[in-house]
């Protein structure tokens, strides 16, 4: 399966030899890339359980591909949701449930970084998109 631009551009700057202070600050940047949601996007029906720190997460249907909009209160959090959107945006329903989360940040060389709880909020990420797809 073809990766979506963006998901290939976090590749191409992520598989790059560098130290994790390098790679926090270029997570915090991609999260800083994210359009900031609206206080009324930021309410309890938007928010995803499961994670640690607050993230929310909003989802839309265009001609069967999938747009999502995420924000979290903690920026290191809201850059590996911004990859995580890198890699989700635009595919299909079908598409979504393929979407193997440990690979993915294996591949961008960010595995080791993710603490268990870490990983835990960002499946529970991943399963709402998959509940919001198939609603």
């Amino acid at each position: 399966m073809s990766l979506p631009a963006d998901a290939q551009s976090a590749l191409d700057l992520f598989g790059q030899p560098q130290g994790w202070e390098q790679r926090a600050r270029l997570l915090m940047q991609w999260g800083d890339r994210l359009p900031p949601l609206s206080e009324e996007d930021k309410s309890e029906e938007h928010l995803v359980q499961g994670c640690e720190s607050k993230v929310w997460l909003l989802g839309t249907v265009s001609e069967g591909c999938w747009q999502f909009r995420a924000g979290s209160d903690a920026r290191l959090i809201r850059g590996l949701v911004a990859l995580l959107l890198a890699r989700v945006n635009g595919l299909s329903e079908q598409e979504l449930l393929e979407v193997d989360l440990p690979d993915w940040f294996n591949q961008l060389g960010l595995s080791r970084q993710l603490s268990p709880s870490r990983s835990n909020g960002l499946n529970a990420v991943l399963q709402r998109m998959r509940q919001l797809a198939h609603a």
